[in-house]
């Protein structure tokens, strides 16, 4: 309850409103919140001490503003060692989060030469391109993008790949993803292609995660994952 008669100022009384709301879990990681006009009318404030409220919210890691979109939850952010490999799924997994994914391509593509040396590929081999989308409880986090040998994996189109492919190539096929070497991470913007798959807006900051990951000294995949920036982070 927001008392104009009160000597806390208004924004801070409507900060700790909407803070209450968040960490007592009425307010769900994700959810959109009202919009300013909204807020300002329910509590009979100005617009601007709206605004003021939800900046320093914002600045404190409890919101996040979407362009075009509004002003939500932030959700919790998946810490994820860069040294050391984890699958996506059990890096949601430790921190309490349900993973689904969905299979955008499954295709046979030609190699380039930068991939055929990456992934020691035959003369005469070509590619097995599987795009998924990545979901942690529901949201999409990451569009994964994995490029396999088609001599050495073609038993991977025959695979239901809704599910960690991780646990599929280890617990199925003996294959144990143990060495990521080659690694890279940069800042990448969404483009017209990632942006609806992963459900922001153009120009959204994103991770660009390339890595090529082997079985001992064998590579299996090349890894080409866009990920969320602002529900993800890596650490050292």
């Amino acid at each position: 309850m927001i008392k104009q008669e009160n000597r806390v100022p208004l924004y801070i009384q409507l900060k700790e409103t909407l803070r209450t709301e968040i960490t007592a879990n009425r307010l769900k990681a994700g959810d959109k919140i009202p919009t300013e006009v909204e807020l300002s009318d329910k509590y009979n404030i100005s617009r601007v001490t709206v605004r003021k409220a939800i900046t320093e919210l914002v600045e404190e890691g409890y919101l996040v503003k979407k362009q075009g979109k509004g002003t939500f939850v932030q959700t919790q952010k998946i810490d994820r060692k860069i040294l050391h490999l984890k699958s996506f799924t059990a890096s949601c997994e430790a921190h309490g989060l349900k993973v689904t994914s969905k299979v955008i391509k499954k295709e046979i593509i030609d190699a380039d030469t930068n991939q055929k040396e990456r992934l020691m590929l035959e003369a005469d081999d070509q590619l097995i391109h599987i795009q998924r989308v990545r979901f942690a409880d529901d949201l999409p986090l990451m569009l994964e993008n994995n490029f396999y040998s088609f001599k050495r994996y073609k038993f991977l189109l025959e695979e239901n790949l809704d599910g960690s492919l991780y646990e599929l190539l280890q617990e199925k096929y003996n294959i144990n993803l143990n060495n990521a070497g080659e690694t890279s991470l940069e800042i990448a913007r969404a483009s017209e292609k990632e942006a609806p798959l992963l459900d922001v807006t153009v120009g959204e900051p994103l991770f660009y995660l390339e890595t090529v990951v082997s079985d001992d000294d064998i590579p299996v995949y090349l890894g080409k994952q866009y990920i969320i920036g602002e529900r993800y982070k890596f650490s050292f």
